[in-house]
Formats: C-alpha cells, sequence, structure tokens
C-alpha cells in the first residue's frame, strides 16, 4: 500500500526573514565595493585624459606642433618649412580690442627685423576669413604676414583660451616663449630679445640612431 505523500512544507514568515537578510548582507558588503571600483575606474580615465591631453600643448623648450593654413593670398604656409627662422606666432581677432591696440607694435617690430630674417605669422581666428581680414589690414595700415584659419584649427592645436596669445619659437623649431594678452612688440627690450634669438646659430639636427 502506498503511504500519502506529504506536501512540501510552505515557507514560513522566518525563512523569508531569514532570506531577505542574506541578500541585504550580500548587497550591504556588494555596494560599497561597486561604489569604489567606479570612482576607481572615473578617476583613472579622467587622469588619463588629462594626461593625453597634456602631451600635445606648447611646452617651452620643446618642439611646437605643425600646422599649414592659407594666407592672405591663398598660398599655403607651413609652420615646419620655416625651421632655421625665428618665427613669431600671433593668434589673433579683427573684433579683438587688445589685438588691436597691439597690431602697430608688431608692424613695427616686423619692419625693423624682417630683414634680419624674423617671420611674422598673424594667424586669424574669424570665421569670414579674408572677408573682413583684408580691409581691417588696409584700414590699420598693416602688411606682416596673416594667415586665415576660419575652423579655428590652431586655436584647438595649442589650446589657446583666447586672443591675443602669441608662441615665439626659435631657429631649431623649438617654443621660447608664450604670452597671453597684448604687449608692446617693439618695445627695446623686445627687440633685443628677438635680436639675440635671430643671432643665434642653427643647431644641427640629432640624428636618430
Amino acid at each position: 500500500m502506498q503511504s500519502p505523500s506529504h506536501p512540501s512544507p510552505e515557507p514560513t514568515a522566518s525563512t523569508s526573514v531569514a532570506t531577505k537578510r542574506h541578500w541585504g548582507v550580500i548587497l550591504l558588503w556588494i555596494t560599497p565595493v561597486l561604489f569604489v571600483a567606479g570612482v576607481l575606474l572615473y578617476y583613472g580615465l579622467l587622469t588619463r585624459q588629462g594626461a593625453d591631453s597634456d602631451t600635445w600643448l606648447p611646452r617651452v623648450g620643446q618642439p611646437l606642433a605643425d600646422f599649414t593654413l592659407p594666407d592672405l593670398h591663398g598660398r599655403m604656409v607651413q609652420l615646419s618649412a620655416l625651421r632655421g627662422k625665428v618665427v613669431f606666432i600671433n593668434v589673433w581677432a579683427t573684433w579683438c580690442k587688445p589685438c588691436i591696440d597691439e597690431m602697430p607694435t608688431i608692424q613695427r617690430l616686423y619692419d625693423r627685423l624682417r630683414t634680419q630674417g624674423l617671420e611674422v605669422l598673424a594667424i586669424n581666428l574669424d570665421p569670414l576669413g579674408e572677408e573682413v581680414v583684408t580691409p581691417f589690414m588696409r584700414n590699420y595700415h598693416l602688411s606682416f604676414p596673416v594667415l586665415l584659419d576660419r575652423k579655428s584649427s590652431v586655436e584647438r592645436l595649442y589650446g589657446t583660451t583666447g586672443v591675443p596669445e602669441t608662441f615665439i619659437v626659435d631657429k631649431q623649431g623649438l617654443l621660447v616663449d608664450k604670452i597671453i594678452g597684448p604687449r608692446d612688440w617693439a618695445h627695446p627690450q623686445m627687440l633685443a630679445m628677438f635680436q639675440r634669438l635671430l643671432a643665434a646659430p642653427v643647431m644641427p639636427q640629432k640624428r636618430s640612431s
């Protein structure tokens, strides 16, 4: 004779409480671990991004990143092609009052030292380019070379924070100084600094073994 089957015991309230307590303990341990792991991952990505972004920013004593831009006549000018010359790079815009204030001093610097080998590259960031730059140059009686950067590529490449910003590059293509804001570029101290750079010999490049 087959003995009657006994139904499975129904879960009691104490069993349910124990199960909830068990998962509560697990979550109590897992949550802080997940939080710490998330913080470390975020910090690691942030640190890596900051380190990567710093690698291309201009550093004194290091080569300045190369660029190629058109001048007002449509001719392409490449920075690396000017190796062996002292280069004055000025990032500006026609709507910038401090830029306008320093323009006459850049012109005097250019007039004084261009025959000695100084290269001036005034990089304009106006989206309209030649349409606004040509009359601006004419109105202010300026004749130094201007490059058109309608898409602000140099602004991103060099991490500039405003206008004007100036980069001075020696004959080896190395950054000598970065100046934020306007200056009197025809001041005797400025002229003397450029003359020292212009008088320095061009050092031969080291060949990689």
